[in-house]
């Protein structure tokens, strides 16, 4: 059998897919390692030891000025500020995706403008966004809104306008009306590609909250990273990274399980990523 024909057992995948991990895990114990042997106290590559500590103490050890356990706090607040962003993303995304990939008056009215806004940096207008909104958490919600909108906008309406024609002229020979179309052909079709571009989206989503936390914000996991960076706290800051990592890798796989779970005729053709 063909090497690129062979289909892996279940454990062989576990195996092969953790390999990349202990292989950095391992390289960076070592380089850590030899940097601190002519200077133990070194913050540049601290030790797995620190970086276990240092994720208990910010996890289980309440904060002597507020009470608080940080990383959980911080967490749930940078958790909401995404959701609520990425909540109104979708909606958009839905809304105008369908509207301009069915229906060409729309179509030709709002797609160049949806394509040329896109293609603005969304960090450039996070000082406007500060103008208008304020320091507080609309401007941060708005920013994650202004960066993924768009993008998964041009996503659904790509998803409408690969409808195979035919199937809209069967519907129209049957006496479907517009609205039945939208309903029992349009969304039902879209929706697997709409949970692709919330995926898609959340990787810039997680950018532009990071970015918006580090500059205004008296909590989340963007300020306390950028917080503790002007003490070289590098065994906070690793744990910090790390954390957000596995949050965005959870999220991602529970949205591609809900994608199997309820448009399993949508991953038959084959292996989802």
């Amino acid at each position: 059998m063909r090497l690129i024909n062979k289909k892996l057992k279940w454990h062989d995948r576990v195996i092969l897919g953790a390999l990349p991990f202990i292989a950095l895990v391992m390289t960076y114990a070592t380089a850590s390692y030899l940097r601190r042997i002519d200077n133990p106290a070194d913050k540049l590559l601290p030790s797995l030891e620190a970086i276990g500590n240092a994720f208990w103490r910010m996890a289980f050890v309440p904060s002597p000025r507020t009470g608080d356990y940080l990383l959980w706090s911080d967490t749930l607040d940078s958790l909401w500020r995404l959701g609520t962003g990425m909540t109104i993303s979708t909606l958009l995304a839905l809304l105008f995706g369908i509207a301009i990939g069915f229906i060409p008056h729309i179509r030709s009215t709002l797609a160049p403008f949806i394509a040329s806004i896109s293609l603005i940096p969304p960090i450039t207008i996070l000082p406007i966004l500060f103008i208008i909104f304020g320091l507080g958490e609309m401007s941060k919600v708005m920013l994650i809104v202004a960066g993924t909108a768009p993008i998964m906008i041009r996503s659904v309406t790509q998803a409408v306008l690969d409808i195979p024609r035919e199937i809209i002229i069967k519907a129209e020979t049957l006496g479907a009306s517009v609205w039945q179309m939208i309903t029992r052909i349009v969304i039902p079709t879209t929706l697997p590609q709409l949970i692709t571009a919330l995926r898609l989206g959340l990787v810039p989503a997680w950018i532009f909250l990071i970015s918006a936390e580090a500059i205004a914000s008296t909590s989340g996991l963007g300020y306390r990273i950028f917080l503790v960076r002007r003490y070289l706290a590098m065994d906070v800051i690793l744990p910090y990274v790390l954390w957000i990592t596995l949050l965005a890798f959870i999220i991602d796989r529970l949205l591609l399980y809900i994608s199997k779970r309820i448009f399993r005729w949508h991953h038959l053709s084959g292996e989802s990523l």
